[in-house]
């Protein structure tokens, strides 16, 4: 039986800790793809396509020595299934988003955890016998790659429970998610050391048993209600205290109250008949998507997507142009070379991938600046204080302030991608991990902040897959790269440098909706001080009247003003 909200509210923080480590091995692992494809071409998944490439007794000679043979088709089978597997990583945000809106996280974690053992348990199973069982592997990635999002979605909403804080613990979720690259690699380093790549994925379908467990046991039926639309009670039990004299005997027993907090969903407010304007959570979700704020963010992800994505796919042509600067025919020095450099940095780009866990908190710091000092947002007016600082403005500020701040990372980044020099692109591998970071980080915290919490997962999912599908446009580009410009990547870096500036729009329009808000509450103080000038105005002429009367009295006692002085 799932628990309830207010017993999920107490076990918050293990749920965060216990959701940062699952979105860390089995959420979006399917990007360190290249590592899962050594060990699958080790496996022989697809080498069956290669006999027609060797002959008969060279073929038997390298299976009897424990190595698989290898070829281009085998490659090109093999990242077909990635292609599918990444595709549903990305495209079934839509979808998820508005499942989870409807139904809440827990099914949608409880699918995506047992997709994700059974992608596991398939690949252990098809490398008994990898000529027969290779196609598995296409249902492999696919559970893999649904199983991994469903994971990712879910754990975004936990946040929630986390009231001020909630963008750090967002931050954490989505750095997670975008570390998790980094297993795949971890996972390949024990492969090298000779365990066995059966036993390494049944552990791996165990430990996501383990996910599936602690979801069945922890997570609740209900949807994570946003801070504002929780109901804070304390509940209150007596409890019988016995104490005994040691010298009579005596027996007495004192009640103890004990209070406990509960946490529940707010009940809705009746809706008076002068009201014009629904409440936040009962606004329609085309009022959301129609929004300029949505728009604004769409285009930003999507630039900065395909800024991010083309880095990572033709990463290592840009490496090996650095090392050659373009030579048409390399000597075999130069090749040998070229293979150490790509692989030494690409080694390095894979293991910065933990960076974005390490530094996903800072714009989560950022997002959560000063919402402490804020008045309540559904406050009423006998509650308003205009001393305090505003809780939308100041959302909208301190997200103005991470676009910004991850734009013009972004902007740097672009920049030193363009420098011919190979220790440079460490720090652009470093920016490039921070912003990917970042730029998820800041989105989500921007649509936590300003639409309501039931409107969260289908608008992100709208983002992602908008940026998915423009993302797509990076194999032209690619292809482009190696055609036309005979691998120089100078002017398409160019290019996305220029359209990366189009970032700023989104904190522009921020600071144009922050201005509408200052006014309007600059408006509300002004009345605010006018109704209380009138309702102390009938005090002060009770005094007056109260003066006069007095000195009235003393004048017909034969008192004068000037006696009395």
């Amino acid at each position: 039986m799932a628990p309830s909200l207010a017993q999920a509210f107490r076990r918050r923080w293990w749920m965060a800790v216990t959701a940062i480590i699952e979105n860390l091995l089995f959420s979006a692992v399917l990007l360190g793809w290249g590592s899962l494809l050594i060990m699958l071409k080790s496996e022989g998944f697809y080498s069956h396509l290669c006999v027609e490439n060797v002959t008969v007794d060279a073929n038997v000679t390298v299976v009897e020595s424990g190595a698989w043979p290898s070829c281009t088709e085998q490659e090109e089978v093999l990242n077909l299934g990635f292609t599918i597997g990444s595709f549903l990583l990305s495209a079934a945000t839509l979808p998820l988003g508005i499942l989870m809106d409807r139904f809440g996280p827990r099914p949608l974690r409880l699918v995506g955890s047992a997709c994700f053992a059974a992608s596991c348990a398939m690949m252990a199973a098809a490398a008994y016998d990898p000529a027969a069982l290779s196609f598995l592997i296409f249902l492999a990635v696919s559970f893999n790659g649904f199983g991994g999002i469903c994971l990712t979605f879910t754990s975004l909403t936990l946040p929630n429970m986390f009231g001020n804080v909630r963008s750090t613990i967002l931050s954490l979720m989505i750095g997670s998610y975008a570390s998790s690259a980094v297993t795949f690699p971890g996972v390949k380093v024990i492969y090298d050391q000779g365990v066995s790549f059966r036993i390494i994925m049944w552990v791996w379908s165990a430990m996501a048993c383990g996910v599936f467990l602690n979801c069945f046991l922890n997570w609740p039926a209900e949807s994570f209600p946003a801070p504002e639309d929780v109901r804070y009670t304390k509940k209150m039990k007596l409890s019988g205290l016995v104490t005994e004299d040691k010298v009579t005997g005596d027996r007495y027993v004192t009640h103890v109250a004990v209070m406990e907090d509960m946490m529940g969903p707010k009940q809705p407010e009746p809706e008076h008949a002068d009201s014009q304007s629904p409440p936040q959570g009962g606004l329609p979700l085309c009022h959301s998507v129609c929004s300029p704020i949505l728009l604004w963010s769409v285009i930003t992800m999507a630039m900065t997507q395909l800024r991010l994505i083309f880095f990572m796919g033709a990463m290592n042509k840009m490496l090996e142009f650095l090392v050659t600067h373009g030579q048409p025919n390399p000597s075999k020095e130069l090749l040998q070379e070229v293979e150490e450099q790509v692989g030494f940095y690409s080694s390095i780009f894979g293991t910065m991938q933990l960076l974005c866990l390490a530094t996903c908190p800072l714009i989560g710091y950022i997002m959560d600046w000063r919402l402490k000092e804020c008045e309540e947002e559904n406050a009423k007016d006998s509650e308003y204080d205009p001393s305090k600082r505003d809780r939308k403005i100041q959302k909208l500020t301190n997200a103005m302030r991470a676009f910004i701040f991850t734009n013009l990372l972004l902007v740097t980044f672009g920049i030193l991608s363009m420098i011919d020099n190979l220790p440079i692109q460490l720090v652009s591998f470093v920016l490039h991990t921070i912003v990917r970071g970042f730029i998820h980080s800041c989105c989500g915290g921007l649509y936590a902040a300003v639409y309501p919490a039931n409107h969260f997962g289908t608008l992100t999912g709208m983002q992602s897959m908008v940026s998915a599908a423009f993302a797509l446009l990076q194999q032209p580009l690619f292809i482009l790269m190696l055609g036309h410009l005979n691998g120089d990547p100078y002017w398409i870096n160019l290019g996305l440098l220029i359209m990366s500036m189009a970032g700023f729009l989104l904190p522009g329009y921020l600071f144009y909706h922050r201005r509408n808000l200052t006014l309007a509450k600059a408006e509300r103080d002004r009345l605010a001080a006018s109704q209380s000038d009138k309702e102390n105005a009938p005090l002060t002429q009770s005094d007056g009247r109260t003066a006069n009367s007095q000195a009235n009295g003393l004048a017909a006692n034969g008192y004068t003003t000037n006696s009395i002085q």
